[in-house]
């Protein structure tokens, strides 16, 4: 069976949730028994996100083979248990990039390089990529951005194209608002008859519209979008507000969404997807009542997307606990030994935030020593590791001026440190350890057993690692060190074994949670901190 192609394009204003339906899509499509996957083209110039300042652009998201990618793609794995790749996620500056590379090497034969058609050919190529594989029976496409933006221009020309090229192996869904006005107390579809004409004026024509509200749309007047926007009456979707995003796929398939796209393709559409497990995980999130109450210390606590997947996860880890997320976002840069326990103490458990840099460190030191002396369930990720292991070396290791040389490159005791091989490396992105590495447990730990295995595989993106030369002072003192790389022996996980839940984990668990596979570290930590 060929590969069918499904667009996904928004228009009116941004952060309509596209990722939402793309993904709420692709998880009725899998649960029909479909083959899919999702990519999601982003129009700014950036080669990724990786060097983006999370107050840009929010989380960066990192996939198997360590590409650092748009926090969409973190959707796109919790809503599909799919693990994505580099080939899901692709930006106007790797376009640019790519072309400009196959110049350099003559591959153009000296002819003028230009936008049409050699940028929308590697745009069209990438889309393709993973259709060529034979794996997938659905790609879906998102494209970034709004229908009128400057940046989208190369984009939409190449849907365009593929329109043409593929004939009906190709839809285009179109997401745009219905805004609701509150004085006169009246829904609007102007913004959306405007959006689909400057879709059109590019050339393509949305088989779907999904319209985006706050309130119920009547059924007039969804008639009324079909007719202005040349597209049939049950093609008009409306994606009202939810309580919850994993209730997305429910709206979705009650309006025929994914019979939509699987006959507009001329793809085999029979029975009903089978969705037991997901309403298994909706049932347990909309009966749960008791609440577990989560400190989350980190600097960017005021974005509501720079810790999305560790947002994320421990909901999803509540949720198979029967209890409720109540999540605390505590700014690391405002906690100080003064008042640490007037910001802790009705927590039933803290997670210390991943990050780069020095700022607020200072803050998640004074959290975790509290926490460490007061026995609280303590989850340290990343950074939250690192900040562990130097607490650890002031307050307990005695050695006062214990530091990561990235805060400090002149501390003597630099617990936290560069490998060797990395000092010489000066371009930003040369240092990271980015992507999946093993990781072998110490068998009879907190962490083993939690995972129940002694061989796991975990995403990891950092500079700094613990520094080896003081493994057996921290043993010594009680810090286990739980988990290791095979190969480097470098530390992958720290843990307090005569407290209640105090680990640390230099790689990122959260981006391997998802509905129907929640993690097992955030499952054992939430589980500690309702036993608490």
């Amino acid at each position: 069976m060929d590969t069918r192609y499904i667009f996904v394009t928004g228009g009116v204003v941004s952060s309509l949730g596209k990722g939402i339906i793309s993904s709420s899509l692709a998880r009725l499509l899998l649960s029909r028994g479909f083959s899919v996957t999702i990519q999601k083209f982003d129009p700014y110039i950036n080669i990724d996100p990786g060097t983006l300042n999370p107050y840009e652009h929010g989380e960066c998201y990192v996939t198997v083979d360590g590409h650092e990618a748009d926090l969409d793609l973190g959707h796109y794995e919790r809503f599909t248990n799919i693990k994505t790749t580099r080939a899901n996620n692709i930006t106007t500056g790797r376009v640019y990039q790519s072309v400009i590379d196959k110049e350099r090497r003559g591959d153009y034969l000296g002819k003028t390089v230009q936008i049409i058609p050699h940028i929308t050919d590697e745009i069209k190529r990438n889309v393709k990529l993973l259709g060529t594989t034979g794996k997938y029976d659905l790609v879906i496409t998102e494209i970034g951005g709004t229908v009128g933006d400057i940046e989208s221009l190369p984009f939409l020309e190449a849907v365009r194209q593929l329109r043409w090229e593929l004939g009906n192996k190709c839809i285009c869904v179109h997401l745009t608002y219905v805004p609701y006005i509150r004085a006169a107390k009246e829904l609007k579809t102007k913004p959306t008859q405007h959006s689909v004409k400057l879709l059109q004026q590019e050339g393509i024509q949305p088989d779907i519209l999904v319209l985006r509200t706050e309130k119920d749309i009547p059924a007039a007047m969804r008639r009324k979008v079909a007719q202005f926007c040349n597209v049939s009456v049950d093609a008009v979707i409306q994606s009202i507000d939810v309580p919850s995003i994993y209730e997305v796929p429910l709206m979705m398939h009650r309006q025929g969404l994914d019979t939509l796209v699987l006959t507009k393709t001329d793809m085999p559409c029979k029975g009903e997807p089978d969705l037991t497990k997901w309403n298994h995980f909706l049932d347990k999130m909309n009966n749960a009542s008791t609440e577990v109450k989560i400190g989350l210390v980190g600097k960017y606590v005021e974005l509501q997307d720079a810790y999305k997947s560790i947002d994320e996860s421990l909901f999803q880890a509540c949720t198979y606990h029967d209890r409720k997320l109540n999540l605390t976002y505590i700014n690391s840069e405002r906690i100080n030994d003064a008042n640490v326990e007037q910001l802790l103490a009705g927590m039933d458990g803290i997670i210390v935030a991943p990050g780069f840099g020095q700022r607020g460190t200072e803050g998640k030191f004074a959290a975790l020593k509290w926490c460490r002396e007061h026995d609280m369930p303590t989850f340290g990720i990343c950074l939250g590791m690192q900040c562990m292991v130097i607490e650890f070396a002031r307050n307990v290791l005695h050695m006062d001026d214990a530091n990561s040389t990235e805060i400090d490159p002149k501390t003597r005791h630099n617990v936290i440190d560069l490998m060797e091989e990395q000092k010489s490396i000066t371009n930003m992105g040369g240092t990271m350890r980015l992507g999946a590495y093993a990781c072998h447990l110490k068998q009879g730990t907190r962490v083993a057993k939690a995972y129940d295995t002694l061989h796991i595989e975990e995403r990891h993106r950092h500079r700094f690692e613990f520094n080896d030369e003081f493994r057996q002072q921290f043993e010594a003192a009680g810090m286990v060190c739980a988990g290791e790389n095979p190969e480097t022996h470098l530390v992958e996980a720290v843990e307090l074994p005569d407290h209640r839940w105090y680990i640390g984990v230099q790689y990122h668990p959260e981006y391997q949670s998802t509905v129907l596979s929640p993690h097992p570290l955030f499952m054992d930590f939430i589980r500690a901190c309702i036993s608490k």
